[in-house]
């Protein structure tokens, strides 16, 4: 097959492995950057599935090509590349939503909340009491107040009947994520249905988990029915698939519908909301404790071009995957791994993250959660990390008897899990950059700007590898360069373009003027 040709423009850009289309309207500025959101087009297989009823299909899409290529010069208001053909009226392909789906969804109360910060205690030392002080939130607040014209738009798309959209979403849980919030901004874009998104099966997670199995499907729907029709996956057939990524850079009533998905549509199923709960709540309990989420496995080592540092033997068995897979390598490919680590491009380890929690004040005695998955080289990857703080817990050890059994093998409800327990966790640190990192730094923000600490990898390499400063001077350059990323409201304004809103909700999502707007929405 020819190597797809891209259709480009300012806010979306897709790749199609069968045809090439021409610009058709203003709104196709909306797709952006290549991405692996995959989107489907969607014809009714109510009919049998012949082989005729292919070389018709194919016939008609030819056609359709033909047709693009003469509307394009008209600016009518959407893009119908993804304009899927119109069911048989006497087959509708998908159910009537049910009456349950109906009921109104208060945003002041649809959020995914955590768990309270603590009081600082009165037994705490000053440089305790410091470390465990939640961020100035400067009197943000969620405020999703769409604006009349979107609200006037609402009234037909939430009602289309003649055209629908279907992704396939790749990745861990919480690039998924990420890009069913993109799917529905998408689908509001084309006014057309959006299908429940299609969890792919990742080659390293392998998890074959539905979206039903993870997200609460019906409260996903109905927190969404002013906005898109979303609809349960019936009988279709899909025919190929287009490669998008939406813009960062979008109309303001566009950054508050991802907002509205990200932190009130996308709510897990109970059983694992629950049990992340419960874990937390075991936490919680016994004081206040820190949610590290760890990234140290063998794939992020591959994929990054960094060495684990435990040693020849680690190090070999990374070089020769990376040899023999060099595919695998996605980041920076002209530098060698000293260089990456020196600039900041590579995990912290263990022994970093310790050090950096320590000479920001974390207590000895902390309580430490750690997420991801299983590091590469077992217990001698996380040595620095207990050695320093011994109460590091894990959601398998939380778990009483028998509580984790139906979540053997899904990485996905694992990685629910860690989300749930961080998001409630009185200090958040990433070891890196990465999907999740950004998910819990945008909810953390939006839920009252509960305290993230985001590292500067970079300088802290550089100090720790510094052996000439004494341990003070550590702590006190340590603090001094972490002051201003420890979650207090950042505007994605002031952020790269490639900011999302979904990171960065102030200004977009959230504003000083009380909950007024939550209560409108």
């Amino acid at each position: 097959m020819a190597r797809p040709r891209n259709f480009k423009s300012s806010f979306i850009k897709t790749s199609y492995p069968f045809f090439t289309f021409l610009p058709v309207s203003p709104f196709t500025s909306l797709l952006n950057k290549f991405h692996s959101l995959r989107i489907h087009m969607l014809y009714s297989s109510s009919r049998p599935r012949s082989y005729p009823f292919f070389i018709f299909l194919l016939i008609l899409l030819s056609l359709l090509v033909l047709r693009l290529v003469f509307v394009s010069q008209n600016p009518s208001p959407c893009p119908s590349f993804l304009t899927l053909l119109s069911p048989p009226t006497s087959h509708p392909p998908f159910p009537s939503p049910s009456s349950k789906n109906h009921e109104p969804v208060v945003l002041s109360k649809s959020a995914t909340m955590p768990l309270p910060a603590h009081l600082v205690s009165g037994n705490a030392t000053a440089e305790e009491a410091e470390f465990w002080a939640q961020p100035d939130g400067e009197g943000y607040r969620p405020c999703l107040d769409f604006t009349i014209q979107y609200r006037n738009a609402s009234a037909k798309i939430s009602k289309e009947k003649q055209k629908f959209l279907v992704v396939v979403v790749v990745g861990g849980l919480n690039q998924q994520r990420s890009q069913i919030v993109d799917a529905v901004v998408i689908a509001r874009i084309l006014e057309a249905a959006l299908i429940v998104p299609v969890l792919a099966v990742d080659q390293i997670w392998k998890d074959e988990s539905e979206f039903s199995e993870i997200f609460d499907v019906d409260h996903f729907k109905r927190t969404l029915q002013a906005d898109v029709r979303v609809l349960n996956r019936g009988g279709v057939l899909i025919l190929g698939g287009i490669y998008s990524r939406l813009s960062k850079n979008l109309p303001l009533d566009l950054q508050k519908l991802r907002c509205k998905v990200a932190f009130h549509a996308l709510r897990f199923v109970s059983p694992i909301q629950d049990l992340g709960d419960k874990f937390a709540r075991r936490l919680w309990i016994k004081g206040p404790y820190i949610a590290l989420h760890l990234r140290l496995e063998k794939d992020v080592w591959v994929r990054s071009g960094c060495l684990p540092g435990l040693g020849p033997e680690h190090d070999d068995i990374i070089r020769k995957i990376r040899e023999t897979q060099p595919k695998l390598l996605t980041d920076r490919l002209n530098m060698t791994n000293t260089q990456r680590r020196l600039a900041g491009h590579c995990p912290l380890n263990a022994l970093q993250v310790a050090r950096l929690i320590k000479a920001l004040g974390a207590p000895r005695t902390a309580q430490v959660y750690r997420a991801g998955g299983e590091p590469f080289g077992g217990a001698q990857a996380l040595q620095g990390l207990v050695e320093e703080f011994p109460n590091v817990v894990t959601k398998e050890m939380l778990a009483r008897e028998g509580e984790l059994s139906s979540y053997i093998n899904r990485s996905s409800a694992m990685a629910a899990l860690d989300y749930i327990v961080s998001l409630s966790s009185d200090v958040f640190l990433p070891s890196s950059g990465g999907n999740m990192a950004s998910a819990i730094q945008g909810h953390r923000a939006y839920v009252g700007h509960k305290k993230f600490v985001k590292p500067n990898h970079g300088g802290m390499v550089g100090l720790i590898e510094d052996t000439s400063i004494s341990e003070a001077e550590f702590k006190s350059i340590v603090k001094k360069m972490h002051r201003r990323y420890q979650g207090q409201p950042e505007k994605r304004t002031t952020k790269r373009s490639r900011s999302d809103v979904t990171a960065y909700p102030v200004p977009d999502c959230m504003c000083r003027h009380g909950i007024r707007s939550l209560q409108k929405s």
